[in-house]
């Protein structure tokens, strides 16, 4: 459970930071206080929970013609989709193109890996076997 919670907090503060760098720049947040970006970061890990791994197995021949490049149309494609959703249930932000879904998306990507590796989200507990 509470890695579930460590991963809702990366969310928010990865989306927090593509907010804030493209903020105005094509990226408008419809409002922008700490409950809504808390929906919006659920929305966001559940789309990509739910929605992204089908669309990396549509993709596969794409990623595997770009070799691997293909992933970052995948992720800005969760990326406007989490704003599309979000937007309906008003607690989004509207996406005026292609580059600044692509920006917002990479910048979600980097902050998320980043912070991911400095609280250990992904790690995975591992027991030693000293039989």
């Amino acid at each position: 459970m509470s890695k579930l919670i460590l991963r809702i907090l990366i969310n928010m503060a990865a989306l927090y930071a593509a907010f804030f760098l493209l903020g105005g720049n094509g990226l408008n947040v419809q409002d922008g206080s700490w409950l809504s970006l808390l929906w919006l970061a659920v929305i966001f890990g559940l789309v990509n929970a739910l929605i992204r791994p089908v669309a990396m197995v549509v993709g596969c021949p794409v990623i595997i013609l770009t070799l691997g490049l293909g992933t970052l149309l995948v992720n800005t494609l969760m990326f406007y989709l989490a704003g599309i959703i979000g937007s309906n249930f008003g607690v989004g932000f509207t996406v005026d193109g292609f580059l600044p879904a692509f920006l917002g998306a990479l910048i979600v990507s980097v902050v998320s890996f980043v912070l991911s590796m400095i609280f250990g989200a992904d790690r995975k507990s591992r027991r030693r076997n000293d039989d």
